[in-house]
């Protein structure tokens, strides 16, 4: 994964769903960070996450995943 925390800001693990994954959710997988760069909905809630890497990995409506997720100081 490249890049630095954005300045200003605070990252949280959160738990997440495909109903609320968004771009720019830091994953792990395989050991491994990934940054979601792109979401594709599919059938029954599921989604398909594109990380900045090139990998995909499909999430479907009940999966649950731990996440860093930025957010900016007040």
């Amino acid at each position: 994964m490249k890049g630095r925390t954005p300045s200003g800001s605070l990252a949280a693990q959160i738990e997440i769903t495909s109903a609320d994954v968004r771009r720019g959710d830091v994953i792990q997988v395989g050991g491994r960070p990934c940054r979601v760069a792109d979401l594709v909905q599919l059938r029954a809630g599921a989604k398909r996450l594109q990380f900045e890497s090139g990998e995909a990995l499909t999430m479907h409506a009940r999966s649950r995943l731990t996440a860093l997720r930025w957010t900016r100081k007040w």
